[in-house]
């Protein structure tokens, strides 16, 4: 039967395997089509939660500083942002229509603990659950079939999936990385040093010169600034780039020609939207083989702790 052939509302009987779901596979095959990698499934979670914290205007970067209302509200974004990645219509019942068939979108801070009200009993859940601690996040399907879900519910009826549901669930993609949010793992004593400062180009500052060596997302730029023109923190006349330079401290970005000498350096490359600073020295002719790039006509390599500070040349932007 191909896809054109199944009937949109057609149910399961029981004793049907999830494999022989046909309407299911529909689904997952459409979603796996559009996300291979899942990597724009990642990034519409990715900016759910960006937007949950508002950190540009708030300065929030973790789940506990929300407000109980804002929590609930995780799902809502969540299952806007993904019919925006994915364009996908709406349902006449449920969120969306995939492939054809309705599906209902679910979000859970715990895996498998998506809350299914009474109409969507036998539906198809796209069940989501993320970690902005751990960076990881999950997604798959599942038929609310009546012997997959727990008996009772809370208050609105609503109910989970038992063992057998949650065994039941078609992985599309599992424990799956989420881009990091930085602020999550640095120690805290540099978080209390980079939100110190109350003006926002200090903060900016102290941000690049303690998170070296680790991606830093222009939303977590924006979180440290919190000021509307938060890029202009960055770069040079006035930015970190030239605020850090004398202390031989170089902020790479989202350049080709960025990238290329964060590879010659051994360094993460950033990816669109992302930071990497680093420290570096002159090359030492008297220092063991280790990876440098030319600056000026001059090699630089990463500093050692024990390095005195230099004047950096400013880096390549094309």
């Amino acid at each position: 039967m191909s896809h054109d052939e199944l009937d949109p509302q057609q149910t399961l009987l029981p004793g049907i395997e999830p494999a022989d779901d046909p309407a299911l596979n529909a689904v997952a095959e459409s979603i796996l089509r559009d996300d291979p990698d899942g990597s724009r499934f990642a990034g519409a979670i990715r900016r759910s939660i960006d937007m949950l914290l508002d950190g540009q205007h708030t300065g929030r970067y973790r789940w506990d500083q929300l407000f109980k209302t804002e929590k609930a509200h995780a799902g809502t974004l969540i299952e806007i942002n993904l019919q925006r990645e994915f364009k996908f219509t709406d349902g006449k019942r449920m969120d969306y229509e995939i492939a054809g068939f309705e599906v209902d979108c679910k979000f859970s801070q715990t895996r498998f603990a998506w809350m299914i009200p009474p109409e969507a009993h036998n539906e198809i859940i796209l069940g989501v659950w993320a970690s902005d601690t751990d960076s990881i996040w999950c997604a798959g399907l599942v038929r609310a079939r009546s012997e997959y879900l727990n008996t009772g519910g809370n208050r609105d009826a609503k109910r989970t999936l038992n063992a057998v549901g949650r065994s039941a669930v078609k992985r599309l993609f599992w424990e799956a990385p989420l881009q990091e949010n930085l602020l999550l793992k640095l120690p805290r004593a540099d978080i209390d040093a980079i939100f110190a400062p109350r003006s926002g180009q200090k903060r900016v500052n102290e941000l690049f010169l303690r998170a070296q060596k680790r991606r830093v997302s222009r939303n977590v730029v924006a979180t440290v600034a919190m000021q509307d023109d938060y890029m202009k923190r960055v770069r040079s006349n006035g930015g970190a780039r030239s605020n850090l330079q004398p202390r031989g401290i170089v902020i790479l970005g989202d350049y080709t020609s960025h990238g290329a000498l964060a590879r010659q350096l051994g360094l993460p490359v950033p990816g669109p939207g992302e930071f990497v600073s680093a420290r570096l020295v002159r090359l030492n002719p008297d220092r063991p083989v280790v990876p440098y790039v030319s600056l000026e006509g001059e090699r630089w390599t990463l500093a050692r702790e024990e390095d005195a500070e230099e004047l950096v040349p400013k880096l390549p932007t094309i």
